[in-house]
């Protein structure tokens, strides 16, 4: 079995560079061509894995309140809210907040002042995920260049030896 090339000549030969040279990137997709390992990974599970508590909580808290379901929820407690102050209750003097609503002020500004930074929480952990993705999808695209160059090289032996056979080899006339 061929010794496969230690991960310095890998570097030299496909990159130009010596191995304390090359970017983290770079050297991590060297060792992987030289242990014979896979680069592609799902970036979504990486990053969950990584995820805490509270990044999992915002998550769904944005997926829930940026969504129309909670729109049209939110929109039909309202409304019912406003009903039942002014049509229902306000007929028989009961209305626990009558118009101008100042209690439901109140609790709209307290729902948007809580849900406002989880919502931007969950936006900085999207962007952090992108920039995984990105860093991952450098990783995958320079080993699929570098394996195109290590496939050239020995299409380019192959074609050599078969050069040298062909010469070497008598005429038949």
């Amino acid at each position: 079995m061929k010794e496969l090339p230690s991960v310095d000549k890998l570097a030299i030969d496909l990159l130009g560079k010596s191995l304390d040279q090359l970017e983290a990137e770079e050297a991590k997709v060297l060792h992987h061509i030289h242990h014979v390992q896979r680069t592609s990974r799902d970036v979504g599970d990486i990053v969950d894995e990584q995820a805490t508590f509270g990044e999992r909580l915002s998550d769904k808290v944005a997926a829930v309140g940026g969504s129309w379901k909670f729109i049209m929820v939110f929109a039909a407690v309202l409304l019912g809210w406003m009903l039942l102050n002014t049509e229902i209750l306000g007929k028989l003097g009961k209305a626990f907040d009558p118009y101008p609503f100042i209690f439901l002020n109140l609790m709209l500004s307290t729902v948007a002042a809580v849900q406002a930074p989880i919502i931007m929480m969950s936006q900085n952990r999207q962007s952090a995920k992108d920039r995984i993705a990105a860093a991952h999808d450098y990783e995958v695209n320079l080993r699929a260049e570098l394996e195109i160059l290590r496939l050239h090289a020995k299409i380019d032996a192959l074609l050599e030896i078969i050069k040298r056979e062909n010469a070497s080899a008598p005429s038949v006339s």
